[in-house]
């Protein structure tokens, strides 16, 4: 038998065991199809006329279609010659009612019941679908009847009626299969005798057929109970058939993943469970599969691809490789993958760039040489495209779909392998529901106009000529010309976001002029970056409750990125090798004079800085918030008008007495902080903010938790506590410890930035004046020289930033608690290099830095020995470092400290200087 003939009877006997099962009140009910070919688009109207157990009749299944190419032309007569037969067997039934759809683009919405009642509200014994274009001869729209209000023009895609009038319809002449079928049924209704002796009428509104094309802005799609349905806002009304007539049918397709109870908003998709099987345990039954891997550009983190490739949890022994590499910079890699792995798997086939294979040849070849093989499935992998489920393979292949793709979302982004329309002319368009999808909120299998990067092939659609994949069309991409060639067949392509299969990279601007390319990929691909870069305790120490360790006062040890990190960046700087001298001179610099100098490079040498900013941003930011509390509005005295911590003030500028003033910091004011500060030496100081207080009970009697953005802050009384007013004074949160009574005339000198959160308590009766300077330094020139190479020597420096402000402020944040700047200005990033032979140590000095992070590169007692630093003002020396850790601490100020000098090995590690006020 056949397989057309073993189809027919399948089709045959479903349909007749639902005939028998329904009618409605004393009226018969069938409704009759032509499908000459079981398309997925006949699927989806069979099982939505099993799902309302519609009784169907399929005419013409397995003949060869006469009726012309009816996508493009006018056509279908064909489906005419087909219906006469079927319709004599009942010419004489006068209860017989009978609905006929085309098949493959049509969905059935409703039972027999709500159908045969819709027609009988219309009083007619015929009646025709509508739209709004008057087709295949628009010359004949003036001869229709004018509707009061709905789509005036005749659709023959749908209509119902009794079968004696339905009958001398379709004989009423002769159509050759060739002619059009709409045309024919069309000059029938405008013959008035004819329409009025068969009582022709059109369904206008939609109450019982939706024709889509041309009206999708009319529909909307609705839910009631667990039941979806479509709402025609145009007319009010609830169409029970609905036709993807024309260019609707992408429409259809989305609609049709929720329609006919194909989606439960309850409980989720319910088409998905349909069909399913299960591959179970026993995987030497395990189907074979053509896996076709892809490199068709430079992609990063393919190392942690080919490892999920890998770790797929299907046997080798059943899979197929074929690898078509096409950049010259993954051909190592390649090599080495297969060299490695090749033996394991069923069969390997490598296409090199050597042989300069097209991207469109070379999915094509792949095609062809799955049909050499046995396998069942044809599995297509992008490099772009990360398995990080290991089950991704097998849950797709008892999904049990002909092309089926696993939901690939760039993390954080929209992007994803999937479009949910399209264009007039072929290209992306969101559907209503693509976020929905892409974001989780609807789970399912979808059907879609596009897929790409990953998608699993039944053999059945390549082994057949009609539906065999081709990835050429005209001059489109590759993955573009494949869908576009699926669409022309009716296959559809459906993308499942049942499970999290895993994600997308994006490879469009990677570069590969780096050491490790990867390194500068914290913004393009973050979460790939962070899995092999961000240290695995990470977010553990950023927790509230976790305890970070305090080896001194006020500072900090936290877990920052993995030891590959350390290692990566080692080598990248030796690989640049311009080391500073570890001199004063340093042209690297404004002045080209450094304070306290170090061998060092800078990230921005290296090209790093961008990433370091951003990884101390998100990174290194919330931690100083975590531990130094409250170094966290308008005014137009200031630049850009907004004061974070206002007060009742005035400025010394606006009574024209700043240059004084000033004059009074530098000559009495920094004497005194020089003494109590020791190590702070920087001339000359900078007081920006320079004003007097006001605070009285009605006006502002107190200022709320803050910092200062100065290194320094000045306090002067201006009158008496007790006499002049009560209450008043400072509490610094962080000690509590409190400062009440201010004298006259003296200065209250603490550190403004980071450790000294504080606040100003309420003055509860009189006035209180004080007043204040916050005081930064400018930093002219460094004593200290270190054998150094910045970042920007290696072209790192963009980078580091990024990874600064990404990764190390969350860890700042945690700690200074209260300190919240965004976005951290890293002034000086490089990896410093100490030697016992030629720097060893580093003398006692402060940092120009609000904070700096200190990040250990390798191993003390491994790789050198001695090393450390120590913190002259506590007496307090940390000397145990761990690799990949962040060492933070204040900067300027409080922590004065010296580097303890390495006796033996070489010792790296990365500084960062970080200014969030900057």
């Amino acid at each position: 038998m056949r397989a057309t003939e073993v189809l027919a009877v399948i089709v045959l006997c479903f349909f007749l065991s639902a005939s028998s099962s329904t009618s409605s009140d004393e009226h018969d009910f069938l409704a009759i199809t032509v499908a000459t070919d079981e398309t997925d688009g006949f699927k989806r109207y069979a099982r939505s006329a099993k799902q309302y157990d519609i009784p169907v009749k399929v005419l013409g299944m397995g003949e060869e279609w006469r009726g012309g190419d009816v996508k493009r032309f006018a056509g279908g007569g064909h489906k005419i010659n087909i219906l006469k037969a079927e319709l004599a067997k009942y010419k004489d039934d006068k209860n017989k009612i009978i609905m006929f759809t085309d098949a493959y683009d049509v969905v059935i919405n409703a039972p027999a019941s709500q159908i045969v009642a819709a027609f009988l509200a219309l009083k007619a014994r015929v009646v025709f679908s509508t739209e709004g274009f008057c087709w295949p001869d628009a010359t004949l729209a003036s001869e229709y009847p004018v509707p009061e209000k709905g789509k005036p023009y005749l659709n023959s895609g749908a209509f119902i009626g009794y079968a004696p009038e339905l009958y001398e319809i379709v004989t009423h002449k002769a159509i050759e299969d060739g002619g059009d079928d709409q045309l024919y049924y069309t000059k029938i209704f405008l013959d008035k005798a004819l329409r009025q002796k068969f009582n022709i009428k059109l369904d206008y509104t939609a109450t019982i057929f939706q024709n889509l094309n041309g009206a999708t802005a009319d529909v909307e799609l609705r839910f009631k109970g667990s039941e979806a349905y479509l709402q025609n806002t145009a007319y009010n009304t609830v169409p029970l058939v609905i036709h993807g007539n024309g260019v609707s049918k992408l429409v259809l397709n989305t609609l049709g993943s929720y329609l006919a109870g194909a989606y439960n908003p309850e409980t989720g998709c319910v088409a998905c469970w349909e069909d399913q099987i299960e591959l179970g345990d026993k995987m030497d039954k395990y189907p074979s599969v053509f896996m076709a891997i892809f490199l068709e550009q430079a992609t990063p983190f393919t190392e942690e691809f080919f490892t999920k490739i890998l770790a797929l949890h299907y046997p080798k022994d059943k899979l197929h490789l074929y690898i078509h590499n096409a950049v010259a910079y993954h051909a190592k890699e390649v090599a080495a993958f297969v060299e490695k792995h090749g033996p394991e798997y069923a069969s390997v086939t490598v296409v090199s760039d050597e042989e300069n294979l097209k991207e469109w040849h070379a999915r094509n070849r792949g095609i062809e040489e799955f049909l050499k093989t046995k396998a069942e499935y044809y599995f297509t992998v992008d490099a772009n495209a990360h398995l990080d489920n290991p089950y991704a393979l097998k849950l797709l292949i008892e999904q049990n779909r002909d092309i089926v793709a696993p939901l690939l979302v760039r993390p954080y982004k929209a992007w994803s392998n999937f479009w949910g329309s399209l264009t007039s002319d072929g290209f992306y368009a969101r559907s209503m529901d693509y976020m929905d999808i892409v974001e989780g909120r609807r789970a399912g299998i979808w059907n879609v106009p596009y897929i790409s990067a990953c998608y699993l092939i039944r053999r059945s659609v390549v082994a057949d000529p009609k539906t065999r994949p081709n990835f050429i069309s005209g001059l489109l991409d590759a993955d573009m010309a494949f869908c576009e060639n699926m669409r022309n067949v009716d296959k559809f392509m459906y993308v499942s976001n049942r499970a999290n299969f895993g994600h997308l990279l994006s490879v469009d601007s990677f570069e590969t002029s780096h050491l490790f390319n990867e390194m500068w990929q914290i913004t393009e691909n973050r979460w790939d970056w962070e899995q092999r870069y961000l240290h695995a305790n990470y977010s553990q120490a950023l927790d509230k409750d976790f305890q970070n360790e305090m080896p001194c006062p006020d500072v900090f040890w936290f877990p920052l990125v993995t030891p590959r990190f350390c290692q990566e960046l080692i080598d990248t700087m030796e690989d640049f090798g311009e080391w500073s001298s570890g001199t004063n001179e340093d042209k690297r610099l404004d002045g080209g004079y450094e304070n306290v100098p170090t061998r060092d490079i800078h990230m921005k040498q290296i090209g790093f800085e961008r990433e370091w900013l951003l990884m101390l941003k998100d990174y290194v930011r919330p931690f100083q918030e975590k531990v130094y509390v409250g170094y966290f509005h308008n005014d137009s005295r200031l630049e850009g008008g907004y004061e974070s911590v206002p007060t009742r003030d005035i400025h010394m500028k606006q009574i024209g007495f700043e240059q004084e003033w000033l004059l009074m910091l530098q000559d009495y004011v920094s004497p005194l902080q020089a003494k109590v500060f020791e190590g702070y030496e920087s001339q000359p100081p900078r007081a920006l903010m320079n004003f007097v207080v006001r605070y009285r009970p009605d006006e502002q009697p107190s200022l709320r938790p803050h910092h200062d953005s100065s290194t320094y802050t000045i306090n002067v009384a201006l009158n008496e506590p007790g006499k002049d007013y009560e209450g008043g004074g400072c509490r610094f949160l962080r000690y509590d410890c409190k400062v009440l009574q201010s004298r006259p005339g003296w200065m209250l000198m603490h550190p403004g930035r980071l450790t000294h959160f504080h606040e100003g308590l309420p003055t509860t009766k009189g006035t209180r004046y004080i007043m204040k300077s916050k005081t930064n330094r400018l930093i002219k020139y460094d004593p200290v020289p270190t054998d150094d190479i910045q970042v920007e020597q290696v072209g790192f420096y963009d980078q580091w930033m990024a990874f600064l402000y990404q990764y190390v402020t969350p860890l700042q944040q945690k700690v200074f608690e209260g300190h919240v700047r965004e976005p951290p200005y890293a002034g000086a990033n490089f990896v410093v290099r100490y030697r016992w032979d030629v720097q060893a140590a580093l003398r006692p000095h402060c940092d120009s830095s609000t904070y700096t992070i200190n990040i250990a590169l390798n191993q003390p007692g491994k790789d050198y020995e001695g090393g450390g630093v120590h913190f002259t003002r506590y007496k307090c020396s940390v000397t145990d470092s761990r690799l990949g850790w962040v060492l933070m601490h204040p900067g300027r100020l409080t922590h004065q400290h010296q580097g303890l000098p390495t006796t033996n090995g070489t010792r790296y590690i990365m500084v960062s200087f970080v200014d969030p006020d900057v």
